[in-house]
């Protein structure tokens, strides 16, 4: 159990984003095997979309109670899958994994390096460590903080705080189209918020286009970016 209390409101406003969900989960499918920990699990918006891969176990880690309770709500005939309130120290010492997701969460903790340090030790040998999280401190703008961001990343800082015995797979950054989207609200609006119609008109006209130029880009251009760790086998 914990007594964080979870400051965002925008969880069901991106639950909506389902072409930017449809993204990144068709980049994460060949990590997502065996055992798995998805770190801050909200209200369960992001564990339905792995529901067909192929896991044997998904355990959602989430430290607001309430929104355990409409997280629990949300996966109840998921297969394999449980609910466990409280953070990674509230886990039974024993539990490890083959992967460990952070989808939009590292952000929100403060010791970001620590808290990866922890979860790279409940890794299996084999096991992916995998980070879906805003990039660039240059684009930090009022919605940033009225979620409680901490941080922005970079591909440096993110290798940066990325626990040193793992090793490396991949590192990129995502949505070149909604780069552009983010950078307007940044400079023009600045809203504390998007509405739900920008969010569908960034979902469904840049989204898809993102995913045919970001490989043409080489991936280094995005306001998100997706990082892959993996324990060397023995």
């Amino acid at each position: 159990m914990s007594d964080f209390t979870y400051v965002g409101s925008e969880l069901e406003l991106f639950e909506k984003a389902e072409n930017w969900k449809a993204y990144w989960r068709d980049l994460l499918l060949p990590h997502v095997r065996g055992a798995i920990l998805e770190v801050g699990a909200g209200i369960g918006a992001n564990t339905g979309w792995f529901a067909q891969s192929g896991y044997a176990r998904w355990v959602c880690l989430e430290p607001d109670e309430a929104l355990c309770e409409r997280l629990r709500a949300n996966v109840r005939g998921l297969r394999g899958v449980e609910v466990v309130s409280g953070m990674l120290a509230n886990l039974d010492a024993g539990q490890s994994f083959d992967a460990i997701l952070y989808l939009d969460v590292l952000e929100h903790i403060a010791d970001d390096r620590a808290e990866l340090r922890s979860a790279a030790a409940r890794l299996k040998q084999g096991g992916s460590l995998i980070v879906l999280a805003p990039a660039h401190p240059w684009l930090f703008s009022p919605f940033d903080r009225a979620i409680g961001h901490f941080r922005r990343y970079t591909r440096g800082s993110l290798r940066a705080v990325a626990p040193p015995e793992l090793a490396l797979v991949s590192l990129r950054y995502l949505d070149a189209a909604g780069m552009l989207a983010s950078l307007g609200n940044r400079l023009l609006l600045k809203q504390a918020a998007p509405s739900e119609a920008q969010i569908l008109l960034w979902d469904r006209r840049l989204v898809p286009v993102s995913r045919l130029v970001d490989g043409v880009l080489g991936h280094r251009v995005g306001k998100s970016i997706l990082g892959v760790w993996r324990r060397p086998e023995a």
